[in-house]
């Protein structure tokens, strides 16, 4: 039996490609506009058409027809739109166009007409009125769908990290909207609670030498002090007055929690950000170590392959790591769709006999 096929929106630097593939979907297509990051896809994922361009650019009809698909062969279709305007870390002004990038998905389902479609972002999605127009659209074009948050860590992740994920499934398929999906996972996919000790001792015992990635930020003396006086387990709170920023006394008691924080080995990972090597910005100083996290860590508690190449800069590999859908969860993802779609496969294969 053909594996069902899959196309990935806003692919980034591959992760979800990379876990949909490991879940059993063929990816033929993906279309990703940041140019460090397509290089990134290409590297890694050289058999799939990537389309380098903005998603507003891009014609479906011509995908389509390029893939040699018909409407409706597609199995799924994947998007994960920039997320960051509906981000609780979202500062200052929202760029309202980025944001109307969910919309253009509805495109894409229209012409590919999808068995179905995934869609990730943060929970702050869910509040967003552009949400309701999707769901509206595409429900009046036959599609149910089920959305619902989740946490990285339900994905045997060793990373805590929540987002919301939105099933919409083609009317034809045997599916229900209240339907716990989770369920639908293998028995062989292991949900077991992972650590930070565990993703760092994956890392230790597969490392490779040499390695571009095994690299961190040169920190000032001043931040090398302060890095040196967080115990264990500690934060900024932590710290002595000697080695306290003058912008955090100023803070509320609890503002900033997370800042110069060291990771917790016997917890799940924080959520790696766009900024995640950096000890200002979170907690992603090293457990034990006197620095902050290095690249292939940080890649490595996105459960990236120790193998998966990265190119750019380092400001643009930490941004795509940051960006990055988990590739396990992503994996746990693909499978409950599988699951779906070989269902409805069975239902067919019954009412021919």
């Amino acid at each position: 039996m053909l594996r069902p096929s899959a196309i990935d929106l806003f692919a980034g630097a591959g992760g979800a490609t990379r876990g949909l593939r490991d879940a059993g979907l063929n990816v033929l297509a993906a279309v990703e506009n940041d140019p460090e990051a397509s290089e990134t896809y290409r590297r890694n994922h050289p058999r799939v058409k990537l389309i380098n361009a903005d998603i507003r650019q891009v014609n479906p009809v011509g995908l389509l027809s390029s893939l040699g698909l018909e409407p409706g062969q597609l199995g799924l279709l994947k998007a994960c739109p920039p997320c960051q305007g509906f981000s609780s870390l979202a500062k200052g002004a929202v760029d309202e166009d980025r944001n109307d990038l969910v919309l253009d998905v509805v495109r894409f389902v229209k012409v590919f007409r999808p068995k179905i479609l995934l869609l990730e972002n943060v929970p702050g999605l869910q509040r967003d009125s552009r949400l309701s127009a999707l769901v509206a659209q595409l429900g009046a074009v036959g599609y149910l769908f089920r959305g619902m948050s989740l946490d990285a860590t339900s994905f045997g992740v060793p990373q805590r990290r929540k987002r919301f994920i939105l099933f919409g499934v083609r009317s034809d398929l045997e599916f229900s909207e209240d339907e716990d999906l989770l369920r639908l996972l293998p028995a062989a996919f292991t949900t077991t609670r992972r650590t930070a000790r565990h993703a760092l001792d994956h890392l230790k015992r597969y490392r490779r030498d040499n390695d571009p990635l095994d690299t961190y930020r040169v920190s000032s003396p001043a931040v090398r002090q302060r890095i040196e006086a967080i115990p264990v387990n500690g934060n900024r709170f932590d710290l002595p007055v000697e080695h306290q920023l003058e912008c955090h006394r100023k803070l509320k008691v609890r503002s900033a929690a997370s800042s110069y924080g060291r990771i917790k080995l016997d917890e799940p990972a924080p959520t790696m950000t766009t900024r995640c090597t950096t000890p200002a910005c979170g907690t992603f100083v090293h457990p034990t170590e006197h620095r902050g996290l290095t690249l292939r860590e940080a890649a490595t508690f996105q459960t990236f392959p120790v193998s998966y190449v990265f190119c750019g800069n380092y400001g643009s590999i930490e941004r795509q790591i940051g960006n990055a859908v988990p590739v396990r969860m992503a994996k746990g993802l693909g499978l409950i769709a599988l699951s779906i779609i070989q269902r409805q496969a069975k239902v067919s294969m019954k009412g021919q006999a």
